[in-house]
C-alpha cells in the first residue's frame, strides 16, 4: 500500500466564494466549483488513499469582488476553510488567503490566519495586476511571513498584461505557467529568496515554465552586477531550495524537467482538485520511474517535514 498522501493543491469553495463568482458571472461559476462540498471531497480523497487535503482559495482569487469588498470575502474563506479543519480534524487543512494589494489588511490577516485560526500557512497567487512578488510593495509581507518561518504557497492567475491573448484559449494553460516562472525570478532577481530564508516557498504545477526556462535565465544572468547578491550560490541553487508541486504536472516531460532541477525532497503531492481528479493525478505519478524512497516522500514525507503536525 502507498503512503497516505497529503494533497497540498486542492481547492475551496466556501459558499461565500461561489456567490461571488455567481455575481460576477466569473466561468468558473458554471464548472466543477458549483458541485463541490467538503463530503465530495472526503469521498474522492478515500478512493484515492489521501489523507490530508490543505486547501486554498484559486486564481483568480478576489479580484472577482470590488476592492473594498476583498478584506470581507478574503475572512469568510478563512474562517471557513478553519471550520472545515476543525470538523474534519486531520484530513483538512488550510493556506489562508490575504487581500492583497492591500498591504496593511494583509498582515492583519496573517495574524489572524496563522495565530486565531491555525491555518499551515499562506496561500498568495503569482501576481496582483501588474505586480509580481518580488516588487517592493510587499517586501512587509514577506519578512513578517520570513520572522513565522512560515509556509508560503502560491498559485499562479492571469496577469493584468495576459489575458485573452490568443482567441479562444483560456490563459490556464499557458499564461499560468509563465506566471509561476514570472513570480519566482521576481522573488530571485528583487533578492527574496536570499532576503528571506525562512520562507518555505511552494509553487504549483512543477513550477509551471520554470524548469525549461530555467537554463536560460541561468545563462543570460551570468553577467548582471547584483548575481552575487540575489544568487550568492548561483542561480539553480536558489531555485533548487524552493518547493514545488505535482499538480496536473504528472506528464513524463515535466516531471523531468523538474526532477532536473531540484531533488526529490522538493517535490509535493499536488492534485488541482477538483478541475483535476485525485485519482488521474495518482495514476500518472504512478507512471513517473523514481522508487519507492521517493515515491513515499513525494505522496507524504516532504509535505510533513514542512508541516510537521502531519507527521503522525
Amino acid at each position: 500500500m502507498p503512503a497516505m498522501r497529503i494533497d497540498v493543491h486542492h481547492h475551496l469553495f466556501p459558499p461565500a466564494y461561489i456567490a461571488s463568482l455567481v455575481e460576477s458571472e466569473h466561468y468558473l461559476a458554471r464548472g466543477v466549483a458549483r458541485q463541490w462540498t467538503p463530503q465530495v471531497s472526503l469521498e474522492d480523497m478515500d478512493a484515492a488513499d489521501v489523507a490530508t487535503a490543505i486547501t486554498s482559495i484559486t486564481a483568480p482569487g478576489f479580484a472577482i469582488v470590488a476592492p473594498e469588498l476583498r478584506f470581507k470575502l478574503n475572512r469568510e474563506c478563512n474562517e471557513y476553510g478553519a471550520r472545515m479543519a476543525l470538523d474534519h480534524r486531520g484530513r483538512f487543512g488550510l493556506f489562508a488567503s490575504l487581500p492583497l494589494p492591500d498591504v496593511e489588511r494583509s498582515l492583519e490577516e496573517i495574524g489572524y490566519a496563522l495565530d486565531t485560526l491555525k491555518a499551515d500557512g499562506v496561500g498568495l497567487m503569482t501576481s496582483y495586476g501588474d505586480k509580481w512578488p518580488g516588487d517592493p510593495m510587499f517586501a512587509p509581507i514577506f519578512e513578517e511571513l520570513d520572522r513565522r518561518q512560515a509556509v508560503v504557497y502560491f498559485h499562479p492567475t492571469t496577469a493584468a498584461c495576459c489575458g485573452n491573448l490568443i482567441p479562444n484559449l483560456n490563459p490556464a494553460p499557458i499564461e499560468w505557467p509563465v506566471d509561476t516562472a514570472r513570480a519566482v525570478t521576481s522573488l530571485l532577481l528583487s533578492g527574496s529568496l536570499v532576503r528571506f530564508p525562512k520562507i518555505r516557498f511552494i509553487f504549483s504545477h512543477a513550477g509551471g515554465a520554470l524548469p525549461a526556462l530555467s537554463g536560460r535565465i541561468t545563462n543570460m544572468m551570468k553577467t548582471n552586477k547584483d548575481l552575487d547578491k540575489f544568487a550568492p550560490q548561483g542561480i539553480p541553487a536558489e531555485f533548487a531550495k524552493l518547493h514545488y508541486d505535482t499538480a496536473n504536472a504528472f506528464h513524463a516531460p515535466s516531471m523531468a524537467a523538474l526532477m532536473e532541477l531540484v531533488p526529490v525532497s522538493q517535490i509535493l503531492f499536488g492534485s488541482d482538485y477538483p478541475y483535476f481528479t485525485l485519482e488521474e493525478n495518482v495514476a500518472g505519478l504512478g507512471e513517473v520511474r523514481i522508487n519507492a524512497a521517493e515515491r513515499q516522500a513525494i505522496n507524504r514525507g516532504n509535505a510533513a517535514r514542512l508541516m510537521p503536525q502531519y507527521q503522525s
